[in-house]
């Protein structure tokens, strides 16, 4: 496993890390013991840092994340993020006395005094125009509750915007080879500041794994099924915002660029970290076998230039035009 710095907090997370969406929900059926498998496989193999939010499964994901913590011996960040639970999800709600109840929450659910760190979860944009939010998040910190806080955003914009606040320690931004954007700008401002990035959505919902088909059949409670037009949520979340049949045409195109013994997931995941500015990976995973698979990413070698080339000709051909301006 290697590890890269986390901004300026001074944690050194694994560059392939794991998100913990897929256990709580919205994935379809999930299985606990699987899931604590998988979490336990990834300590193994040098996983250092999780990622989780309050509504996924309703505080399930950050309960067994809790579990696992009392299982294991070795030490471990985690982020959590909270804002989603507001209905309406405006940005008037993100004030004291809602943020501070859902770090209570989520203390709990983690069984923790603190939280590593914090992130508003996808907020309004309005939200990176009140400072008063932000100095709520100060005064969580001042009193011990938050070790760090970031943002989890949905746009480039957005991310420059939490840029302007001194003590913003990190941007969650959808990273892959179907949204490549922040490259333009935001990575670098983001280093030029020292802020850490965790790239989400970095298999663009299974598509960058090369396994799903035309003919694949998704559960009525996965989002891959209720979400592909924004039903739900903003519709960037499932398949990177992409159309499906579009995405997977592009997909084949990729598979002769995967170097024989490299899953095409390995593949995706050492693309993301070919950017330095990237502080880890966060893929989902329910299952060990998945968890296995996704570290490998972290031993490969880099990507040569000529095909790091075709990388970007196949998007600015076939997806570029269908997301890139839109986050």
């Amino acid at each position: 496993m290697q590890y890269r710095s986390l901004g300026r907090t001074g944690f050194h997370v694994s560059t392939v890390s794991v998100g913990c969406w897929a256990i709580g929900g919205s994935w379809g059926k999930i299985n606990d013991e699987e899931s604590l498998a998988a979490l336990h496989r990834s300590l193994d193999l040098g996983v250092n840092f999780f990622d989780t939010a309050d509504v996924y499964g309703d505080g399930h994901s950050e309960r067994l994340i809790a579990r696992l913590r009392k299982e294991r011996s070795e030490p471990f960040y985690v982020a959590t993020k909270v804002g989603r639970r507001l209905s309406p999800h405006v940005a008037a709600g993100y004030d004291a006395g809602n943020l501070t109840r859902f770090v209570e929450r989520s203390l709990t659910n983690l069984r923790v005094e603190a939280l590593d760190l914090l992130q508003l979860h996808c907020p309004p944009t309005d939200v990176y125009y009140q400072p008063e939010t932000f100095g709520v998040l100060d005064e969580l910190v001042r009193t011990g509750k938050l070790r760090h806080y970031g943002v989890s955003v949905e746009r480039v914009e957005e991310g420059l915007k939490a840029l302007e606040y001194p003590n913003v320690q990190s941007i969650q931004v959808i990273f892959n080879i179907f949204r490549q954007r922040p490259l333009e700008l935001l990575f670098k401002e983001a280093a030029r500041r020292k802020v850490g990035i965790l790239a989400r959505v970095p298999l663009a919902s299974g598509l960058l794994t090369g396994k799903l088909t035309r003919q694949q059949n998704f559960e009525a409670d996965d989002h891959r099924q209720f979400n592909r037009h924004g039903e739900a949520f903003d519709r960037g979340e499932t398949f990177a915002g992409v159309d499906y049949k579009t995405a997977l045409d592009a997909v084949d195109s990729l598979r002769g660029l995967v170097p024989g013994g490299t899953t095409m997931a390995q593949w995706a995941l050492r693309w993301i970290l070919m950017e330095a500015a990237v502080s880890c990976a966060i893929p989902g995973v329910r299952r060990a076998a998945q968890v296995e698979d996704n570290l490998a990413a972290a031993e490969l070698g880099p990507i040569a230039p000529e095909v790091m080339k075709k990388v970007l000709e196949l998007y600015d051909a076939k997806i570029k035009p269908l997301v890139h301006q839109y986050w």
